[in-house]
């Protein structure tokens, strides 16, 4: 083979961007490499084996811009924040006006907004795509959400579509809209991920706890229900990791993980920005609250000192394997549906007529939160049928079918102080979303009266002030 010619280059050799390099030079392109540390940089390319003929291994970033031929595609796999900005401004003397900038990390789209607002001023090129997947994803295939000019994205989109996953031969990469929307869909993803692992974790919990049974038990119901309609990654992996025994003790793993939950900030910045735009999210507001509560061990344990541990036996007739897979799927449908409606709602704030149907199916492979069911949900969206996911024909269906599944095992939970949530926040959103007159009368009400808000009147139109103090 002849020397790489490379037109593609990446900066960032960490986990994600050393797993996509190999993952675009695996399709056929050509890549310049770079990392801050150049021994990074050789280590990787001496470890790419076959691929390295592909690679173009740089010690400079003024060699990593002359190694590639224009138009050049920047690829910055850095970590969010300041350090993105400082490679924009490092790279823009050495790059051609034509040359277009990736940052294809976690950003929060508030900063990809604004750096794509720069660009557009400098009249330059610059993308913002969110890459879901991990590690296992970067390097065999993420789901991939573009924003930015279209033209940026249509220069670079046969190579995108070439390392995404793909569902039924469909790729999982799509433009989403201008500016931060490529960033702004990502966030949302992780905040269903957010809400979609607390729900896991709390009906692996009354498992647990509630029910007593063993890890073995567990991994044999999760391997169960990935068979049927909850079929996703997560489940699948519910199960592997509660199959899984530690070496060193001969116990299941997941009883020798300590039980405080880490998190990079975008499940966080999905509850901010969802305040911002009045879009309810409470399953993902409470696994938010969940997995900051888990990092407060001490606490916890100060608190079972003085109360007595919470968890008491729940009745296996009643509390069944069946009934806890219908009450997950509830409290999911529920939380996706947050999710969407938030997108919906961003979509009509920021002007990106984000395509709801697409995202949907980007999610298909790929993707932390694959599921069986976003095939359903990409159908549902593109026919328009309600404004609300759950009120969609098949989503309504399953609803239903097992919304008391999920009333009851809150309720159960609830009483014998198993702790659920995110559960608990699904069912309350569903409970709202379909109570015709709520109780926020009362709240208006109140306002009036302590300062006068006002409040309509459902037998009229306009503005009205109570009688209040009148008896």
């Amino acid at each position: 083979m002849s020397n790489p010619s490379p037109s593609f280059g990446l900066i960032g050799l960490g986990t994600m961007g050393s797993s996509l390099a190999l993952n675009i030079a695996e399709k056929g392109f050509d890549i310049a490499v770079y990392n801050r540390t150049a021994s990074t940089t050789m280590s990787f390319f001496e470890e790419a084996g076959d691929l390295a003929q592909r690679l173009v291994p740089c010690d400079t970033l003024e060699d990593f811009v002359a190694a590639m031929r224009t138009p050049r595609k920047v690829i910055l796999m850095v970590p969010a924040g300041h350090v993105v900005d400082q490679y924009i401004e490092a790279l823009r003397p050495l790059l051609d006006a034509d040359d277009l900038i990736i940052d294809a990390g976690n950003a929060n789209f508030r900063d990809t907004n604004l750096r794509a607002a720069e660009a557009e001023k400098r009249s330059e090129l610059f993308l913002g795509i969110g890459v879901s997947g991990g590690e296992e994803g970067a390097r065999h295939g993420p789901s991939i959400m573009g924003g930015g000019p279209k033209q940026a994205w249509d220069r670079v989109a046969p190579m995108l579509e070439a390392i995404s996953a793909k569902y039924q031969s469909v790729p999982c990469a799509t433009w989403m809209g201008k500016g931060g929307a490529g960033h702004f869909v990502k966030m949302v993803h992780n905040g269903i991920e957010y809400a979609d692992m607390q729900m896991i974790a709390e009906v692996y919990g009354i498992m647990r706890d509630g029910l007593g049974l063993d890890a073995t038990e567990i991994a044999a119901n999760f391997e169960k229900w990935n068979g049927g309609p909850l079929k996703s990654y997560l489940i699948e992996i519910s199960a592997a990791v509660s199959r899984a025994v530690d070496p060193q003790t001969g116990k299941p793993v997941l009883d020798i993980v300590l039980d405080r939950a880490g998190q990079k900030g975008t499940g966080r910045w999905t509850v901010i920005e969802a305040q911002h735009l009045g879009a309810p999210v409470p399953a993902i507001e409470a696994a938010v609250a969940a997995r900051n509560l888990s990092a407060r061990l001490g606490e916890r344990k100060s608190g079972e000192d003085l109360f007595g541990a919470a968890p008491q036996q729940i009745d296996a007739e009643t509390v069944t394997v069946d009934l806890l897979e219908n009450a997950l799927l509830a409290g999911k449908v529920a939380a996706y549906a947050q999710g969407f409606a938030k997108l919906g709602l961003a979509s009509a704030e920021f002007e990106w007529s984000l395509p709801l149907p697409d995202i949907a199916r980007v999610w298909r492979e790929g993707c932390i939160i694959r599921s069986t069911l976003l095939n359903d949900m990409a159908e549902a969206l593109a026919s328009g049928d309600g404004e609300n996911l759950m009120f969609a024909p098949f989503f309504a269906d399953i609803m239903k079918r097992t919304h008391d599944d999920l009333r009851q095992l809150v309720s159960k939970a609830t009483l014998l102080g198993n702790s659920a949530p995110a559960l608990s926040a699904g069912l309350s959103y569903f409970d709202i979303m379909r109570t015709g007159r709520s109780t926020a009368n009362m709240i208006q009400a109140q306002r009036d009266y302590f300062g006068a808000h006002s409040f309509e009147r459902i037998d009229a139109d306009g503005a009205y002030h109570g009688p209040w103090g009148s008896g």
